[in-house]
């Protein structure tokens, strides 16, 4: 605690509720740096159900074991966590562990969460217990039947698959390298979607110091990127700005947000300084390659082809009807309004996962201040069938210079049952 004043201090040990942030001009700082942090740790996107209030819970998760849903991390005192203290509140979110003792499933992102600093954790306090509006809401229980529902064993499971400690600076990178580590491994737990789960659901890496740690994970029916440098797959082909103006807006000249990253660019990236936007980038740039991929080169053959109506390719027709108005027929798309399809490392990997949901369910670019439009992909499920979308899916990754494994209708139809249903269109 050292360096507190003393009204701050009082307010972290002793709950005190009359202290006021105009009181204290460190408070004011503490506070305003918690809500940066809990930008940066994306906590409402899970902890805000449809149409609920913020960090109320309630948004359902599925897991290969049953649903669970987020719970209420406002200030209420009754069904939120009014009554934690600062280190219950430490403990939920690095150790996994809630005020009455209960294990928190590993959706809760905390073996990324283990990693943040103790000031950080502090002003993160600081900001849910002092300036988050309470709501009466309780938690839902999970879907998990008995006895996968009996939590005791997830103690065994952190100590198989938890690393205790803070983040560790590197003494040998600079100190932009290790705040973009920090904010990747930890609050902004990117590894939690992109980094591929073992037999336990665990991540297979919690860091750089393993291959397998951000080559791409795939949860829900979505295919998170490979974020290291391949060259196919992976951003290899992206520059530091490209990576930057993706999180601050959604998109770059030559991809655009889809799925969960759309929440996380929304409620998350876009918020976060330039400095640690170039941090994320550096960081990320600097994971080397983990397959070893021969650099793709644009082909013309198959715009030209569509051109002069050639459609003796199965999917091609299907492509001209529904997505070249947009994506255009030499697969470019339009800069910073619709992504290329060309040499687009999120149709490449050897998991079409993404590219069938985006095709089922449509899609839509973030709303941000850099780009307020928030344009929207039409889903397709509705009016093509499997056959037809796995037809599709292929072409796309089989053209202009693009070189991915063959989509089946097998493939399209296990996605599409777990799929959300829609309305019926007219």
């Amino acid at each position: 605690m050292k360096g507190l004043t003393p009204s701050l201090l009082a307010l972290l040990m002793l709950g005190a509720t009359t202290v006021q942030a105009n009181d204290d001009p460190q408070l004011a700082a503490r506070l305003q740096h918690g809500e940066y942090l809990a930008r940066a740790g994306d906590c409402a996107a899970c902890h805000t159900g449809p149409g609920g209030q913020p960090f109320a819970g309630g948004l359902k998760m599925t897991t290969p074991v049953g649903a669970i849903y987020s719970t209420n991390i406002t200030p209420d005192k009754q069904t939120g966590i009014g009554e934690y203290s600062l280190q219950e509140f430490s403990d939920a979110l690095r150790k996994g562990v809630a005020r009455d003792g209960t294990r928190l499933y590993p959706a809760m992102p905390y073996p990324s969460f283990a990693k943040i600093s103790d000031g950080d954790i502090r002003d993160l306090y600081l900001y849910f217990t002092r300036q988050v509006k309470p709501v009466v809401q309780q938690n839902k229980d999970s879907d998990i039947p008995w006895p996968l529902s009996i939590r005791w064993p997830l103690a065994l499971w952190n100590l198989a698959f938890r690393e205790d400690g803070a983040y560790r600076p590197d003494l040998t990178k600079s100190l932009d390298w290790n705040r973009g580590a920090y904010l990747v491994q930890g609050l902004g737990h990117c590894g939690s979607c992109h980094t591929p789960r073992g037999i336990g659901f665990q991540e297979k890496a919690l860091s750089q110091s393993d291959d397998a740690y951000l080559s791409g994970g795939t949860l829900e029916g979505w295919h998170a990127a490979n974020l290291r440098a391949d060259a196919v797959s992976g951003l290899g082909r992206w520059s530091a700005e490209d990576i930057t103006r993706f999180l601050k807006t959604g998109h770059n000249r030559r991809f655009a947000a889809f799925g969960s990253m759309i929440d996380v660019v929304q409620d998350s990236t876009q918020h976060l300084s330039d400095a640690d936007l170039r941090a994320i980038a550096g960081y990320l740039q600097s994971l080397p390659t983990v397959n070893k991929e021969k650099p793709l080169e644009l082909d013309g053959g198959t715009g030209k082809m569509l051109l002069n109506g050639n459609v003796s390719q199965p999917g091609a027709q299907t492509y001209l009807d529904n997505c070249a108005a947009c994506h255009r027929s030499d697969g470019q798309g339009y800069r910073d309004t619709f992504p290329q399809l060309a040499l687009n490392p999120a149709l490449l990997s050897d998991d079409p996962s993404s590219l069938i949901s985006i095709i089922l369910k449509g899609s839509r670019t973030p709303v941000t201040v850099g780009a307020p439009t928030g344009l929207t992909m039409p889903d397709f499920g509705w009016r093509l069938d499997d056959e037809q979308i796995a037809q599709l899916a292929t072409f796309i990754r089989h053209s202009w210079g693009n070189d991915a494994s063959a989509v089946t209708a097998a493939q399209v139809q296990e996605i599409r049952k777990s799929s959300v249903t829609k309305p019926e269109h007219p």
